[in-house]
């Protein structure tokens, strides 16, 4: 280890919150995310309790030349955070729900499932996504797609203001007024301007909602995806769907109808009466009877359960692009690929954008490539013994779907060990996007402190561009 342990000792002194080091006691669980694919082994973890904390870390870092990764519960964990200091915001968990202003404040480890539940009382709701147990702050620094989407547009475009500690270890406070600039650049670039510490998003009008689940049987898969791919050209934007196709694990937390079963899904969330969600979505359910049909009015609070994400654990091969079109052809391969007959390696979702997604946002932000009508999400375990089927697998669909990708990517569907370096972060954005955030970074961040990410790099030789006073 490079850094002297007497001086992380003394950094230790000065915090509220515990510092761990390796072979300590609680290091290994603080370093270990839900996406295991990628091991961190960082000089140290600083788990600070204020955003005090989080200043005395990255000045420790910026004086001893580290490195800086930051990870709240790990889902978009893309480079090994070895030797860094690593911070670990999951004790920064505090929030405020203002059902006046129809606002929430969020510090960095809140979870998005603390505020839908806090939110949901006052029949209001943020714009989460499907999973409501990972980080609210990182998701919305991504873009953020939920199932709000297609109304309001992205999480991201609805940020009033960024609280985050730069690379020169200042706690500045980003928005449309201050420093806004950087408030462009965090919306969209995620973690590689500084540690974000707290934000404040917009909370919306949603007492119900009519939404959930259709799960189909294996054989009725062909016809559900080419009855969905004509159904969803019509949808208004008040509906966002998406289908995924996935052998369900035979475990007893999974509904009794998917237990160890192939099923195919479609997710739907419709902001209007139940009556007219009802016969909009009843070409749907005409087509096959259904394993499962959780599909009913929703309190926000129970957002969850239309996606049903399972909080599993574990080391994933994940790749994910935008699609140009979901027509016979596009179904097709994605059914050689994950349907029924395929040999299960992996798993594909497809999500339905456009809508808001597709317009440009009050305040701009970095979030690009906006005009794709749909995204592909797929994953595949790792560790089982099949790692070179599951890269060969994804190569394949790669190659299969090359006919509609639009070359295109979203930070918050890219993670783990595969498609997240530097120049796969890069198709995320606009040519004149990316130029920007170059910019950006090499003025507020030149040497790269914040790299252990989806990583921006700066200029060629920024390092030895004056650091900002």
């Amino acid at each position: 280890m490079s850094t002297a342990t007497g001086a992380l000792e003394a950094l230790a002194a000065r915090l509220d919150g515990p510092v761990f080091l390796p072979g300590t006691p609680g290091y290994a669980a603080e370093v270990e995310g839900f996406d295991r694919s990628v091991r961190h082994h960082p000089a140290a973890v600083v788990c600070p309790t204020s955003p005090e904390d989080v200043v005395s870390a990255v000045r420790f870092a910026r004086a001893n030349d580290l490195g800086v990764a930051v990870q709240n519960t790990g889902h978009g964990v893309s480079v090994a955070a070895d030797e860094a200091l690593f911070i670990s915001t999951k004790r920064m968990n505090q929030y405020d729900v203002d059902p006046h202003r129809r606002t929430a404040r969020m510090e960095a480890g809140v979870l998005w499932e603390d505020v839908i539940a806090a939110a949901a009382t006052h029949g209001l709701a943020p714009l989460s996504g499907s999973a409501p147990f990972v980080g609210a702050v990182s998701y919305t620094l991504g873009g953020g797609i939920g199932v709000l989407s297609r109304r309001y547009g992205y999480a991201a475009d609805h940020v009033h203001w960024i609280d985050v500690v730069t690379a020169d270890g200042r706690l500045l406070r980003a928005s449309e007024t201050e420093h806004a600039d950087l408030f462009w650049a965090l919306r969209g670039g995620k973690g590689n301007f500084g540690v974000v510490t707290a934000i404040e998003v917009d909370l919306f009008d949603v007492p119900r909602l009519y939404g959930g689940g259709l799960y189909f049987a294996a054989d009725e898969t062909s016809e559900v995806l080419h009855t969905y791919r004509s159904w969803v050209a019509d949808m208004p934007e008040e509906l966002s769907s998406s289908f995924s196709m996935i052998p369900y694990p035979d475990l007893p937390f999974v509904p009794e109808p998917l237990r160890g079963r192939f099923a195919t899904h479609i997710r739907l969330a419709y902001l209007g009466p139940a009556d007219h969600g009802g016969q909009l979505i009843r070409p749907l359910r005409a087509v096959a009877p259904r394993l499962l049909d959780t599909v009913g009015e929703l309190s926000y609070a129970q957002v969850g359960s239309i996606h049903g994400d399972l909080p599993i654990a574990g080391s994933y091969f994940i790749n994910g692009f935008q699609l140009t079109a979901l027509d016979r052809g596009t179904i097709e391969a994605l059914l050689a690929l994950a349907g029924p007959d395929a040999d299960g390696i992996i798993g594909v979702e497809v999500r339905h954008l456009a809508g808001a997604l597709a317009r440009p946002p009050r305040v701009p932000n970095a979030v690009a490539h906006r005009t794709a009508p749909f995204q592909l999400y797929s994953a595949s375990v790792l560790g089982n013994g099949r790692d070179d089927e599951v890269r060969a697998a994804h190569a394949r669909l790669v190659e299969l779907l090359r006919p509609w990708n639009s070359g295109y990517r979203t930070l918050n569907f890219m993670a783990g060990v595969a498609y997240t370096d530097p120049s796969d972060v890069r198709v995320a954005f606009t040519d004149e996007a990316y130029l920007r955030l170059v910019a950006l970074k090499t003025r507020y961040d030149p040497a790269n402190m914040f790299r252990f990410n989806h990583n921006i790099p700066p200029s060629l030789g920024a390092r030895d561009t004056p650091r900002l006073p």
